[in-house]
């Protein structure tokens, strides 16, 4: 096809526009050129032609907004994201149904955030014909992302995202006030603050007039947080038209790095303009005098400003004001003063971080000062709240279990009953999953390129102070070479490394800051990195870590051939970290005046340093450049520990390079030893979850109702870390938890209580012997591995009565906060109504391990080695069967899944299907008879998952029963 063909393929495809018939126009445009026309398969084929870049980035684009699209009346009755959703897309494109596969397959469904949302009592508003009519601050945002090289298809998620977070806030323009509530949820350090910008910037383009951005406690945060906003979003001729000059001096101010508007918006009434409240430099404070600030602007004195005609024209006032009671008091103080009828101001509160406003995020056995001023904290955001009738609350937060999910007490004011959005997990981000081995690797089996563990992660075990220097000189050394390294990318043509830096995080405590600070000067000044003493160390770690690693997981990169390619850039990192007063630098203290250091502003200059401390590095702070970390410190609280994890982040072009040093055994109460790497491993997997379980229920039934709404989601949580008290609860307001069924999806029951003297494994075993029995045939089944290869296992497998599983798995006990029954009352329920009568067992047989000899039974059985979370972390298993998982859901009739024809010959509509597993779980002195038989039941623990009749559950169902009468009902959701 032509070129002309492929413009006038492309120009059908506009941003914004609902999918329509697209052959006629096409034939339109191209009348003159063709007057025979195109066909519908002569369009397909643009579409599939490789060489179409334009067309293919158009199609991609429209194809993610129209996959999302929640509101517009096209969408008919199909869900967002769904395969009915992107027939329907085909449909009205008018593509014939025997090109929808291939289709697919070119352009497959991306995904987007999960969304738990409640009804809203209004129209769809924020339709794409509005977003279309106001969009300058959103469009302006875009070019800013691209100027930084965002590509296209993140900018693209991004749109998706924050448009489903906008329009489920109140039409600014509605006639009566509504406060809607949300929560978006993110990942450490994964760029949540991208996504609020996103979210400002389509709120004001679509009428909201006040925005409050509540950020981090120090100082130091809501600068950076400002200055992003100013330099991204605000632009230069907003700054300016102001009087404060407080960019003057800053480098990418002088250097034109601002955004720099395409029209001013002082100079026109068609764009309102932004004036600022805050500055970088100075966080809220009386107006006074100044009060007409917050006078917003009317066209016409007899409309409320909420009508569109007052609205638009009215200039956007925004404050960046952190979590400090004497600066909220002001804002209060100032709002009640305002000219304009605050039941008329649209607003919009963000607040970052959002498990820090409320009051139970602090161990109640901290100082009372602290507690006094987190609760005001709160009583301050509340009474903004109180005041402002059209304001909407929407909370960021990177910890799903914070506070904001479940305590009742401060529901009333910033619960989040109008919707959760759990945002994706960007592409590139470097999160918890990639330090760890979730995929159950065999210790023997680990290497660099299998396990995340071996890659990136360093044990620290000293037991003495010799101990203690080695590994804390092994991390400085690594923080040395990867300095190197980097230099010698660039060297090679990479970006530069502006930033490069080493976190130790120790304590809490200021005064441990300093001696810690202290020991790493003191080894600097005797690692001898200016010397050629150092060199022969340094060799050796990068020939058996550095050189290895990147081999396997940064082989794109430039990597040097020798160790001799490297020691020219020694010399360079050294001068680099040396610059200045010291290499290391402390960040504490007691005031705010202790953080604005010239040596630590990342906007500045660049930063390579070794950073040292504790709070102030575990929240909201944005450690630029990280890649070494030396981590010891323990904490009582899941949400806390896992805002410790600084080492998330994006690591563009040195991924392979970062390490992290952890504990392994720190020191805690009554004098025991706390593994913090599996402590972060069961915090992860327990996140993993809980995001696992809003995506199951996100979404509505075919009658258009929320499965579940954001006051049903605390009752999902599961979190299984004794000595690690979550902030979130199991319970939430009124509700219990008690009905959990997915038709055609396998569940895996491992929450099973600590070893003990092996009693209960007996016990477990003993209860599935009459499984056992049924197993009279074997086949063999397949599944789908990790890198989309179709495998095949064999297992014995049999035909066993509902009503004997169920008997079985009620013998069973469970962890400590852990609760079967409401599977359990999905599994009698679908036996009571005929809609479960049998479950094909399947009892797997690993090809690489012999069945081993048990005691008192009268054959042998496969025994597997799968990983028990220690009591202190977490009790049970990390999995049973996770690959043969794709058998039983076939045989219980998930669409979905292929498990091969022996499953599809098994499957009937009343039948489940049960994968069995005995996993190695000796006394630590019996490890090889464990392994070699004969094994007494006692030492292998019985694991299990079952899928439900696909017929029995189609859609999923969770159901929340009342504790106490009276107190509002929450709904059981279909």
């Amino acid at each position: 096809m032509s070129d002309e063909v492929f413009r006038a393929v492309a120009r059908e495809l506009g941003d914004g526009f609902p999918p329509e018939n697209v052959l006629y126009p096409v034939n339109a445009r191209l009348r003159a050129s063709y007057p025979d026309g195109l066909t519908i398969a002569d369009v397909i084929d643009v579409f599939l032609d490789d060489s179409a870049v334009g067309v293919r980035t158009a199609l991609t684009s429209r194809l993610r907004q129209w996959d999302a699209e929640s509101v517009e009346t096209w969408v008919g009755s199909t869900t967002r994201q769904s395969p009915e959703r992107r027939a329907r897309i085909y449909d009205l494109l008018g593509l014939p149904v025997d090109a929808h596969a291939e289709m697919d397959a070119r352009f497959p469904r991306e995904g987007g955030p999960v969304v738990i949302a409640a009804q809203q009592p209004w129209d769809p508003w924020y339709t794409s014909e509005r977003r279309r009519e106001h969009d300058f601050y959103w469009r302006a945002y875009k070019r800013v992302l691209a100027d930084k090289n965002w590509d296209e298809a993140t900018i693209g998620k991004l749109d998706v995202a924050t448009t489903e977070v906008v329009h489920r806030l109140a039409d600014p323009t509605r006639p009566e006030p509504y406060q809607s509530k949300g929560l978006v949820v993110g990942y450490v350090q994964s760029g949540k603050t991208a996504n609020f910008s996103g979210v400002v910037a389509k709120a004001i383009d679509a009428g909201y007039r006040l925005v409050i951005v509540l950020t981090g406690t120090i100082e130091i945060l809501r600068s950076q947080t400002q200055r992003r906003l100013d330099m991204e979003l605000v632009g230069r001729q907003n700054i300016s038209a102001g009087v404060d000059d407080d960019y003057a001096n800053d480098e990418d101010w002088r250097n034109g790095n601002f955004l720099e508007h395409e029209i001013d918006p002082n100079k026109t009434n068609e764009i309102p303009a932004i004036r600022r409240l805050t500055t970088s430099t100075f966080d809220y404070k009386s107006l006074l005098a100044g009060l007409s600030a917050l006078h917003f602007e009317t066209v016409d004195h007899s409309l409320p400003l909420n009508d569109p005609k007052n609205l638009y024209p009215s200039n956007i006032r925004i404050a960046v004001v952190k979590k400090n009671v004497s600066s909220l008091k002001k804002l209060v103080a100032d709002l009640k003063k305002v000219p304009t009828e605050l039941d008329q101001i649209p607003a919009l509160i963000i607040d970052d971080e959002a498990d820090q406003a409320s009051v139970n995020t602090i161990d109640p056995k901290k100082m009372k000062t602290e507690q006094i001023e987190r609760t005001a904290i709160n009583g301050q955001i509340a009474e903004i709240l109180g005041l402002l009738e059209r304001a909407q609350y929407i909370g960021y937060t990177a910890t799903p279990f914070a506070n904001v999910f479940v305590d009742p007490e401060d529901s009333v004011n910033v619960f989040p009953s109008d919707f959760i959005v759990s945002l994706e997990r960007p592409g590139p981000y470097m999160g918890g999953a990639d330090f760890h081995d979730l995929d159950d690797v065999e210790d023997d089996d680990k290497t660099p390129a299998n396990s995340n563990e071996k890659a990136y992660v360093r044990d620290l075990r000293a037991e003495c102070d010799e101990d203690r220097s080695a590994e804390q000189l092994r991390a400085l050394d690594s923080f040395v070479l990867t300095g190197a390294i980097k230099l010698f990318r660039e060297s090679k043509g990479a970006k530069p490394y502006r930033h490069h830096t080493m976190l130790v995080h120790e304590s809490v405590k200021q005064a441990e800051h300093d001696a810690v600070a202290n020991d790493f000067k003191a080894l600097w000044k005797s690692a001898g990195y200016s010397q050629a003493k150092s060199l022969s160390r340094l060799e050796k770690l990068w020939a058996e870590d550095f050189a290895v690693v990147s081999a396997a997981r940064g082989s794109e990169l430039a990597n040097p051939s020798s160790f001799g390619d490297l020691e020219e850039f020694i010399g360079a990192a050294y001068d680099r970290i040396s610059e200045g007063t010291s290499p290391v630098i402390v960040v504490n203290g007691a005031a705010e005046k202790d953080y604005k250091q010239d040596s630590l502003d990342f906007q500045e200059r660049g930063v390579w340093k070794i950073l040292v401390g504790g709070t102030k590095l575990s929240r909201g702070f944005t450690v630029e450049g990280l890649t070494i970390t030396y981590y010891t410190r323990r904490t009582g609280q899941a949400d806390t520990l896992m805002q410790m994890g600084r080492w998330f982040g994006f690591r563009p072009g040195y991924r392979d390079l970062v390490r992290l040093f952890i504990g392994r055994t720190v020191g805690g109460p009554a004098g025991a030893d706390y593994d913090m790497y599996k402590a972060f491993e069961a915090i992860v997997r327990d996140e993993q979850e809980f995001r696992n379980e809003l995506t199951r229920f996100s979404g509505v039934n075919e009658k258009g109702e929320p499965w579940v709404t954001p006051r049903d989601v605390p009752p999902m949580v599961f979190q299984q870390l004794p000595w690690l008290r979550p902030t979130a609860r199991n319970k939430m307001f009124n509700a219990d938890l008690v009905y959990r069924g997915m038709g055609g999806e396998s569940f895996s029951f491992t929450m099973q209580p600590p070893r003990g003297d092996g009693s209960i494994n007996a016990r477990h075993f003993d209860a599935v012997t009459p499984l056992l029995k049924s197993l009279d045939e074997t086949g063999s089944f397949n599944f789908v591995d990790k890198d989309d290869v179709s495998r095949s296992f064999t297992a014995r497998y049999g035909i066993v009565p509902a009503h004997v599983v169920l008997e079985a798995v009620d013998q069973f006990e469970w962890a400590n906060g852990w609760d079967f029954g409401p599977h359990r009352e999905a599994l009698s329920t679908a036996i009571e109504s005929g809609l479960l009568e049998d479950f094909a067992v399947l009892l797997p047989y690993p090809k690489t391990r012999e069945p081993i000899e048990i005691k008192g039974w009268h054959e042998k059985l496969p025994i597997v080695n799968r990983k028990r979370q220690e009591r202190e972390y977490r009790t049970g298993f990390t999995g049973t069967a996770v690959r043969e998982r794709d058998a039983i859901e076939h045989i219980a009739g998930s669409p979905k899944k292929n498990g091969g024809p022996l499953a599809g010959a098994l499957h009937r509509k009343t039948r489940g299907a049960l994968i069995l597993v005995f996993a190695n779980d000796p006394a630590p002195r019996q490890l090889k008879r464990a392994q070699a038989g004969p094994v007494d039941s006692r030492d292998f623990a019985t694991l299990f998952s079952y899928a439900l009749p696909h017929a029995a559950e189609p859609l999923g169902r969770i159901g929340f029963r009342v504790k106490q009468s009276g107190t509002g009902a929450i709904v059981d959701a279909n």
